[in-house]
């Protein structure tokens, strides 16, 4: 393919080599002069191994060039990779005169083109820049419509300073954040000799993803440091502990846990962080992201609240009351402390849970349920059918399989407000509402 690359730092230089190396056209842009003049000389701008031999070798066989005009770039091209810097601005917000800058630039060059032209992202950017700022500000100096005349896509990186070469051609994935087929086909085609999971996805849900990975991986540095920190206090070896709990790849480094839904409750969780982090305070070390964990799981108990409120409905059913689907344990649960809640705000409720119907009758959970909630308990009813008749709102309160389709069965009156996603239906549905979707 035919390829321009604008901003010739990091993320541009390696993927303006790579892609080279790859025996695509690649052209490299850059207002700065010696930058440019580098490249021309088959010298790398950036200190990265294996990039400088990559460019020499490309340069030398023809298939890399660069240059400072924007005009003869987009002429000579298919595609464009935006690679410019998003810098934080002092009240952290990101700075993306760079990004706007570069676009006016293509959209311009653009404006005379007559092949259709594909506008590839790679700088991170926060969900919302592509379709506030990019794709406007191409529209409006091209003449020219997104997706219909010229195409437009988010493509995120997944590269890291030091060993940047190999994750360019070992990537964890490839996600590409399309406005329409054509454009996320012609970039596909780019990395089609890669081996990786191919996401074509929305342009919105691509900018997020990078943002996600990232925080993702400083909230494990900072994990790991507190366990450190509260290890060493205790005598211990921090890093022996995180080797044996990074052994885990069924639970502890794998996709368990790690979906967006209601509150965490039961036996074992929160008396466990809450044990950890008075242990911290015993040892006089500071651990301000564990000693978050049970204020944003407060957090996730109040937003339930919030729309359940904002259906506007007094007779409210919840289906689903132990902490997690298939037991009967409620100890804990913050399906529990949502309906306190609801109670003490004056709202009618009946609740249904099968496995808690027939804990009421016999097994471990019978003298919680009727000592410690008994109020609870006389709310509670045999059959979904009973607790739908009721309801002007259903609750979702756990993810077992006897909830999937629910909203089928509701009334054109009835809302749904589920808390840990039985349905595949969005937000934007009229009679559903997804607590992180």
């Amino acid at each position: 393919m035919k390829v321009s690359i604008f901003g010739l730092g990091y993320v541009g230089t390696v993927s303006a080599a790579c892609l080279a190396k790859e025996g695509h056209e690649v052209v490299g842009v850059d207002p700065n002069r010696t930058k440019v003049r580098l490249i021309q000389q088959g010298v790398s701008p950036i200190i990265e191994e294996g990039v400088g031999d990559m460019i020499a070798d490309a340069i030398a066989k023809g298939t890399l060039t660069a240059t400072e005009s924007v005009q003869d770039a987009i002429a000579i091209s298919d595609l464009s990779l935006i690679c410019v810097g998003t810098p934080s601005q002092i009240n952290g917000s990101l700075d993306l005169r760079y990004v706007r800058y570069v676009c006016e630039q293509i959209g311009e060059a653009l404006r005379d083109q007559k092949r259709f032209h594909v506008v590839v992202a790679r700088s991170t950017m926060l969900p919302g820049s592509m379709r506030n700022v990019v794709i406007p500000v191409l529209e409006e100096c091209s003449g020219k419509r997104a997706g219909i005349d010229f195409g437009v896509c988010n493509n995120p990186e997944f590269l890291r300073e030091g060993s940047a070469v190999w994750d360019f051609y070992n990537p964890p994935k490839t996600v590409i954040g399309e406005t329409d087929d054509r454009s996320g086909e012609i970039l596909a085609s780019l990395y089609a000799g890669l081996d990786a999971p191919l996401i074509r996805t929305e342009v919105e849900t691509a900018e997020m993803v990078k943002y996600t990975d990232n925080v993702w991986h400083a909230l494990k540095v900072g994990f790991a440091n507190e366990i450190g920190s509260i290890c060493k206090a205790s005598g211990l070896d921090g890093r022996q502990v995180m080797d044996i709990f990074c052994q885990d790849t069924k639970l502890n480094l794998s996709p368990y846990y790690m979906k967006p839904g209601f509150a965490f409750g039961g036996s074992c969780l929160p008396k466990d962080v809450r044990a950890l982090t008075y242990k911290a305070r015993e040892c006089d070390v500071a651990v301000p992201i564990l000693d978050a964990i049970m204020p944003s799981n407060e957090l996730q108990v109040r937003r339930a609240l919030d729309m359940v409120i904002a259906a506007g409905h007094k007779k409210i059913s919840i289906l689903g009351f132990a902490f997690k689907a298939g037991t009967d344990d409620l100890r804990e649960s913050p399906v529990v402390e949502l309906i306190e809640r609801l109670l003490g705000k004056g709202f009618e409720l009946k609740v249904y849970d099968r496995n808690v119907n027939i804990a009421s009758l016999f097994g471990a959970n019978r003298d919680y349920i009727l000592n410690h909630i008994p109020h609870i308990s006389k709310l509670m009813v045999d059959s979904i059918e009973e607790a739908l008749a009721h309801a002007e709102t259903v609750v979702i309160g756990n993810p077992s399989k006897e909830f999937k389709g629910m909203l089928e069965r509701l009334s054109s009156q009835q809302i749904m407000v589920d808390l840990w996603g039985v349905t595949d239906q969005k937000s934007s549905e009229s009679q559903y509402r997804g607590i992180c979707w």
